[in-house]
């Protein structure tokens, strides 16, 4: 089954997932994250909605995004699931939605190249991510102009994990979740 072809199962299911099916679920939402996937995944059966999941997993997320650059350890946590993200208008990208979701970007190799490597220098560590789906080109890169500009690297961390939630969000209703019902 591709991608493209995968529909998530209903909430009611989630008690009776297989790690391997929650896992997948995990994945269809996120970017492939090991790490991410292990904080996720003993909560998974007590969550009753993808949107419960989705706040879960955001929680966790600002929760590693708040911690001081002094606690080294969960800080290379964050660092590391945000790097599972691949960098915009990258040549090869592992992930089929987020092939779809740069599509916006095609013919702007080398500007985004520029950028994300500015980026990267600006913030050591951290991989810009944005939810970019369904907005133009220059809109993301003038965000990304802007977040480089502006130079705060604790609100960078806020900014990734906020917008690797959105990101899920827009997925799952994609993948058929039903976020009024459940």
């Amino acid at each position: 089954m591709t991608d493209a072809d995968y529909k998530l199962p209903g909430p009611s299911a989630f008690p009776s997932l297989s790690e391997e099916e929650r896992t997948t679920v995990i994945r269809h939402l996120f970017e492939r994250s090991p790490t991410l996937e292990s904080l996720i995944l003993p909560e998974f059966s007590t969550v009753i909605s993808y949107g419960e999941l989705i706040a879960h997993s955001r929680a966790l997320l600002l929760n590693l995004a708040s911690e001081s650059r002094s606690d080294q350890e969960k800080r290379n946590v964050l660092l590391e699931i945000l790097a599972a993200h691949p960098r915009l208008g990258a040549g090869k990208i592992d992930s089929a939605h987020s092939v779809a979701e740069q599509a916006s970007l095609q013919g702007e190799a080398e500007t985004l190249a520029a950028l994300n490597k500015e980026y990267e220098e600006q913030f050591p560590g951290l991989r810009y991510v944005v939810f970019v789906n369904g907005r133009t080109r220059d809109v993301i890169m003038a965000n990304m102009r802007e977040r480089i500009r502006r130079g705060q690297y604790e609100l960078e961390k806020i900014e990734g994990a906020n917008a690797m939630c959105d990101i899920a969000i827009d997925r799952a209703r994609k993948l058929g979740a039903d976020f009024e019902h459940s």
